[in-house]
């Protein structure tokens, strides 16, 4: 049975030995023990203050001694109640055993006055030098860590959505900063016991020096030069005894919040970065030289070290060049097989891999897109992902960034699947400023097109912005221009970014709380794939499918009756009106939303065309005819632009699906919505009807 094995209480022999260490702490405050316990317990605390400090030397991550602040609350409390347990012995029996005698005897050199020199030296050490840095950096690093918490957490966000690392290895990164923060928190906290622990062994030590004295005067009727004599030298052994170990611990705690957060061999890299120069050392070994034939100092002495140095300086120099050669023959091994490894055939396979969404770029936008150039580009890619989740309630795919030396410096395309759907240009120290249409007086630029919605805009400079934002013009600069272009791009392809894998996460997320409703409707009901093409519908039209409850709960009502997901999705837009309302109307009394009604003669004529199959229902209309609606319906649409107002067409739920369907081909944004979607409370005021 190993350490970690446990018994039938549950408990493991790790679990015991805590147990009674802190156990043994609390006791030694109440019940004397005899002086050969505490030479057993001091002997404990110094092996324990001496691993723990060979620890912090070798330990390769500051996080793989994560609970050290609990490891120096419990040191520290054992080695107190130790000074009570000799405290105790000093001044009842005079005799507090072996260790504490040889520590003032051997290490304090017999002398009252040599131990107490040697104390006070050590005490100096440890409150000025270690406990003073220590405090100091350990409270510097908790505020800096904390600080560069949201920053670290939006670079993993970035290296997500680069492709950098996977979902996995950003969830890793988090825990580890997660850990990070907590743990540097608790060192600043911790680095106070340190200094705690100095201050209350200096007091210990002055109450045994004035008790021992008396109680050698008083009840033993020692001379006063013999008694602070003998319990001087006690008294300096119980405070060495103590403060060597503390100051063990101390200077642990200063390695520890030193050393940093990265993983790396401390011991190797401080050594390679000490004596890891040559040069260095030819100097130091040529100046130790001179020092010690040119002046009196002893010339055995420096000569030797310097000719020592002057040797490891050489050796250091050919071991370097071995490892520069060994380097380029391991780069030219590693050439070697990737080329091999690129003619190998089944390698074909990774090159099949298509991303969904990718933004390639000019070598001159990449500092828009490098953190360490102050470009923010994968920070807005970042909140694309999120503002898209909350407003269509659907999760953007990766969104991969990719510099292309063929394209332009200033250019840049968009690919959803691989396939270019998109492309612009910027001008850098330029800023894009658009007229909103009430602005009267115009400004000098450059001429050109905004990408996203293809309004007239101009190029600016820096020295013009200022004046162009007091005259109303909407100004903005290169990478919200390509944030603003790759947003409205994934909007309008979400749907078909919306994959089977996509619907199963949300179809399980809803099943965490509404499992009775997700087992009802799928898969006896809809398999996956019919949910997808509902959804997929909904996005197409910018319908939020976050409302997935609601969905599920119209579909299982309505599945019963129809498979078609196109009707489906019809039932499921009239159980979201009031989303869908909220959407494109504006709701009060008095105020009154301008839009386009269908003439009830091409409603019939539409539905007179539709033939039902199998395989769903689709339109029969001669397509001359449906050029002829839909020249009619443009001729409406542009009364509603020139009030300002966005395209809307309204008509009889059975027609709807057939006229957007319709429409597709012609119009890009227009937005055609049922009876049965408009909210009771919302006034409708018609300003033309299609008729053809």
């Amino acid at each position: 049975m190993d350490a970690a094995s446990t018994g039938s209480t549950g408990l493991s022999r790790a679990d015991i030995g805590i147990a009674a260490y802190i156990l043994a702490a609390v006791l030694f405050f109440i019940i004397p023990i005899p002086s050969f316990m505490l030479d057993v317990m001091l002997a404990v605390n110094l092996s324990v203050a001496l691993i723990i400090m060979m620890n912090t030397l070798f330990v390769k991550e500051v996080l793989d001694m994560s609970f050290f602040p609990t490891m120096l609350l419990f040191a520290t409390i054992f080695r107190i109640s130790l000074n009570v347990s000799s405290t105790r012995l000093i001044l009842s029996t005079g005799d507090p055993g072996n260790v504490v005698r040889t520590f003032g005897q051997f290490v304090g050199g017999g002398d009252i006055i040599i131990g107490a020199i040697v104390f006070i030296i050590l005490v100096i050490i440890q409150f000025v030098v270690i406990n003073k840095g220590s405090e100091r950096v350990s409270e510097v690093t908790a505020r800096f860590t904390l600080d560069a918490m949201p920053g670290k957490q939006m670079a993993i966000d970035a290296d997500l959505n680069t492709g950098a690392i996977t979902d996995e290895e950003a969830k890793e990164r988090r825990n580890k900063l997660q850990e990070e923060s907590a743990f540097f928190g608790s060192m600043d906290g911790a680095t106070k016991y340190v200094k705690g622990d100095a201050t209350a062994g200096l007091i210990i030590t002055g109450i045994n020096l004035v008790g021992g004295t008396i109680m050698g005067v008083t009840r033993m009727g020692m001379p006063a030069v013999d008694a602070l004599n003998n319990y001087g030298l006690l008294t300096i052994g119980d405070g060495l005894s103590s403060q060597i170990p503390s100051l063990l611990i101390s200077l642990a705690t200063g390695i520890l919040v030193t050393k940093g957060s990265k993983a790396a061999d401390f011991s190797g890299l401080l050594i390679q970065q000490l004596f890891g120069i040559p040069r260095v050392l030819m100097i130091v070994g040529a100046v130790l030289i001179i020092l010690g034939v040119f002046t009196p100092l002893n010339f055995v002495l420096f000569v030797g070290f310097g000719i020592a140095f002057l040797v490891t300086a050489n050796s250091m120099r050919q071991t370097i060049e071995e490892a520069e050669i060994e380097e380029e023959a391991r780069e030219e091994e590693a050439e070697v097989e990737e080329a091999e490894e690129i003619r190998r055939p089944e390698n074909v396979v990774s090159l099949l891999s298509v991303d969904p969404i990718e933004l390639e770029f000019g070598y001159g936008i990449i500092p828009l897109a490098d953190v360490n150039q102050g470009g923010d580009l994968l920070d807005r890619v970042v909140m694309i992902r999120r503002q898209i989740a909350l407003e269509l309630g659907t999760v953007v795919p990766i969104i991969r960034l990719r510099d292309n030396i063929q394209l332009n410096p200033s250019q840049y395309i968009i690919k959803i699947k691989g396939i270019q759907v998109a492309e612009g240009e910027i001008m850098f120290d330029h800023y894009m400023a658009m007229n909103p249409g009430y602005v009267e007086e115009e400004i000098t630029g450059i001429p050109t097109e905004e990408p996203s919605f293809h309004l007239p805009a101009l190029w600016i400079t820096e020295a013009q912005r200022e004046r162009a934002e007091s005259l109303g013009y909407t100004v903005v600069d290169p990478p919200s221009i390509i944030a603003t272009h790759l947003t409205e791009i994934v909007r309008q392809h979400i749907a078909e970014l919306l994959t089977r894998q996509d619907v199963q996460n949300l179809v399980n997320n809803l099943q965490e709380t509404n499992p009775v409703l997700v087992e009802e409707l799928t898969p006896a009901m809809m398999s996956l794939g019919d949910i997808q093409k509902v959804l997929q519908n909904l996005l197409s039209e910018g319908i939020s499918i976050r409302d997935l409850l609601s969905i599920f709960e119209i579909l299982a009502d309505h599945a019963v009756a129809t498979r078609d997901t196109d009707v489906l999705t019809e039932y499921v837009r009239q159980g979201l009106r009031r989303a869908i309302s909220g959407r494109y109307f504006v709701t009060g009394e008095g105020n009154k939303n301008n839009v386009v009604t269908l003439d009830p003669k091409v409603e019939q004529e539409i539905m007179s065309s539709v033939k039902q199959t199998e395989q769903g229902a689709y339109l029969t209309m001669d397509p001359e005819r449906i050029r002829q609606i839909m020249d009619a319906t443009r001729a409406e649409v542009t009364k509603l632009e020139e009030l300002g107002r966005n395209a809307i067409i309204v008509c009889s739920p059975i027609v709807r699906m057939y006229f957007k369907k319709m429409s597709e081909d012609f119009f890009d944004d227009l937005i055609v919505v049922s009876y049965n979607e408009v909210e009771p409370g919302i006034e409708l005021e018609s300003v033309g009807m299609v008729t053809a």
